[in-house]
């Protein structure tokens, strides 16, 4: 496996771990700010909407400009700033707003991180170096129910979402090593 695709590993386990933090005890923070099961529900929709809608226009754009580390780092960076978003939170309308940036930032960082990973990937190794990636999301994030659901029992949603903003921050920086000329270099040669 390959230098920067390790780093693509580490950075986007710490956005995982973030993001795992939340959502199993997701509905329990919205009920806690006023809200329903449908607020939830709801809120969780628009984030996904946006998202998706997003993720083929960035791709497309992405593609056409290529500054995919550039856009992946911005990506993480306004993902642990929406996560530090959740901090300031009272009401579901700050809180769709919230879900709407969370949006943007998956649709800014998911296309350019999938470009870069599949750029690193080893020739006769894509089913194994794309587990790694799967298999590394999965246990990160059941072990960031566990330290959510722990940190929200014992110190509170506000704690939490400290918590989450400092980690996803860890990971955008530690994305900020793919944009040097090394990590370009090593692309495959048709992605820039």
């Amino acid at each position: 496996m390959r230098k920067w695709l390790k780093t693509l590993l580490v950075a986007d386990s710490f956005a995982a771990l973030a993001s795992g933090m939340l959502l199993p005890i997701y509905a329990i923070f919205v009920g806690q700010i006023g809200g329903d099961l449908l607020d939830a529900s709801s809120s969780w929709a628009v984030f996904a909407i946006i998202a998706g809608i997003l993720i083929y226009v960035m791709g497309r754009w992405e593609d056409k400009h290529k500054h995919y580390a550039r856009l992946m780092f911005s990506g993480y960076l306004l993902r642990a700033l929406a996560f530090l978003g959740y901090f300031f939170v009272s009401n579901t309308t700050e809180l769709f707003l919230v879900q709407i940036i969370l949006g943007i930032s998956a649709a800014v960082l998911t296309p350019s991180y999938d470009a870069l990973y599949s750029s690193y990937l080893d020739k006769g190794k894509y089913a194994t170096e794309w587990g790694a990636w799967e298999g590394m999301t999965l246990v990160v994030e059941g072990i960031a129910a566990l330290m959510g659901g722990a940190i929200v029992f014992y110190f509170g949603f506000s704690v939490l979402f400290l918590i989450m903003f400092l980690t996803g921050l860890l990971g955008a920086l530690i994305s900020i090593r793919l944009m040097s000329k090394k990590a370009k270099k090593a692309t495959s040669p048709n992605l820039y």
